[in-house]
């Protein structure tokens, strides 16, 4: 039995904890001594401290974060009633920062805060020792890189197979968005470029051809960059998949040039533009050239294969629905293959809180703190905005709705058209989730067709087309009447597209 366990609950089975790996790489002398248990949010608590309290440990450490922390304190709960001489240590984002009146904190027994990859052994060598440390909180320093030991031999071949495996070259962020936690990551620290592409060749020959990067600015050192897309053209075979997330204006011609190189669907491109409004940039203190971004994004889209992910912020102090719309449909225009609309988290530990009263912010009590109101943007309104953002998910981003979610915003605004789908499909469906993919097809095509009035045949045959896309091959009945029968033949060129997509936005989400 192991003296120790490292365990969190992932969002889901496909997420490989990469901190628990990175915490098993560090813990020296005290590796054999423990255990990397995983689990999901969507496990009962029970369930998971039945797990844990089989293994009879005398640590465990768990992960924290904004999408587990509700269960994660009823895990804890449930194991310190059980097994009160259990050590819990917790570390984490979401228990960094902010500690006062956290349930889970004040239920543990020691919370380091920080990047706790050294820390945390250094306390569970004391702690196994007898030599307990006094104070609860521990800050962890910065650790140096050059000190850590990598974590990529601790994703098994299961990892490898069915898993999306999570790499880093480099931590940190030189820029100060008010709402990301990443702002407080400085500086910016790399990775040994020779070790980093050692242990990226060794997940190579072990198979794995899908690398997500965890690096908040990728493309920030060129020559760092440039090597390692090198490296991987390099070892390029059919297959291969990397994702990354970009600066928006910083693009030279040096990565370029590499960038072309690759074939459609192997780079995918996260590119976090969050609000075109200058004054809003501003004010959450976010540096971009927009001149550049957009030039940038052009050549993603008409020179190269990249898949582009580019993400947009709902809620930001003093965005109203007017800029939204206006950033929005400038985004629209540009072309990329995904646009995420997210709705305004308030991060502990970021300064984005220092508008609440000037900019009336009010976010959920509860996480992931979703914004809720701003002094511009009321409740209701924010309502429709959250439905637009899930609506927008489930038929644009999906990949189901290529050719037909197009004509929703034909000769017209796409956030003023598709605000009027998000609002029609809502008062019909009266939900934005579990709706099958026949019923959606159905009610774009309704949507279309009767509440826009477009001509029924050519929507019928842009919604047959999208239909196919998500493998399916039997005809739908409220199509029959509009489309001949020669003309819904099965496509199966259109199914292994769709699938090859599908593929691509599981390991972005």
């Amino acid at each position: 039995m192991p003296d120790i366990v490292l365990t969190t609950l992932n969002a889901r089975y496909a997420h490989a904890a990469f901190g628990l790996r990175y915490l098993m790489a560090n813990l020296g002398d005290l590796r054999t001594r423990a255990e990397i248990l995983e689990f999901e949010i969507n496990q009962k608590p029970t369930d998971v401290v039945e797990a844990i309290v089989a293994r009879q440990p005398r640590i465990v450490g768990l992960g924290v974060y904004i999408w587990n922390v509700a269960a994660a304190t009823q895990v804890v709960a449930e194991l310190k009633r059980l097994r009160r001489e259990v050590v819990v240590i917790l570390g984490g984002p979401e228990v960094s920062h902010e500690l006062d009146r956290q349930e889970i904190v004040s239920l543990a027994d020691y919370v380091i805060t920080g990047e706790g990859d050294l820390a945390f052994a250094e306390v569970c060598g004391k702690i196994l020792a007898g030599d307990r440390p006094l104070m609860r909180v521990l800050p962890a320093e910065l650790p140096d890189f050059s000190r850590l030991k990598l974590p990529y031999d601790f994703y098994d071949d299961r990892d490898l197979k069915h898993r999306v495996v999570y790499v880093e070259a480099s931590r940190g962020c030189p820029f100060s968005c008010e709402f990301c936690l990443s702002s407080l990551d400085v500086p910016v620290r790399n990775v040994p470029l020779a070790d980093f592409l050692a242990a990226m060749g060794k997940l190579l020959d072990r198979g794995l051809r899908r690398f997500k990067f965890v690096d908040r600015t990728f493309n920030l050192n060129l020559q760092t960059s440039r090597s390692i897309l090198e490296f991987f053209w390099n070892r390029y075979e059919p297959g291969m998949f990397l994702h990354f997330e970009m600066i928006p204006d910083r693009l030279p011609e040096g990565l370029r040039e590499l960038i072309r190189q690759f074939p459609p669907g192997a780079l995918q491109f996260e590119v976090g533009i969050q609000s075109f409004d200058p004054e809003v940039c501003a004010r959450i203190s976010r540096r971009q050239d927009m001149w550049k971004l957009e030039e940038n994004l052009k050549f993603l889209r008409d020179q190269t294969g990249v898949h582009v992910h580019a993400d947009l912020i709902v809620g930001l102090p003093g965005e109203s629905v007017v800029s939204f719309a206006a950033g929005f449909d400038r985004l629209v225009e540009l072309g990329p293959q995904e646009i995420q609309v997210g709705m305004l988290k308030r991060l502990r530990g970021t300064p984005i809180a220092r508008h609440d009263q000037s900019a009336g912010m009010v976010y959920s009590p509860h996480p992931p703190y979703e914004i809720l109101q701003t002094a511009v943007i009321d409740f209701a309104m924010m309502q429709r905005l959250r439905r637009f953002a899930r609506y927008w998910d489930l038929v644009s981003n999906s990949g189901n709705f290529v050719e037909s979610s197009r004509l929703i915003w034909r000769d017209g605004s796409p956030f003023a058209r598709f605000l009027h789908f998000s609002d029609w499909i809502f008062e019909r469906g009266g939900k934005n989730y579990g709706i099958a993919l026949s019923r959606l097809s159905e009610l774009v095509f309704e949507f279309l067709t009767v509440e826009l009035g477009q001509d029924a045949e050519f929507a019928a045959r842009a919604v047959w087309k999208d239909y196919q896309r998500g493998g399916r091959s039997d005809r739908p009945g409220f199509l029959l009447k509009h489309l001949p029968a020669a003309a819904m033949k099965v496509d199966r060129r259109a199914t292994v597209s769709k699938a090859v997509k599908r593929q691509m936005r599981r390991l972005a989400n």
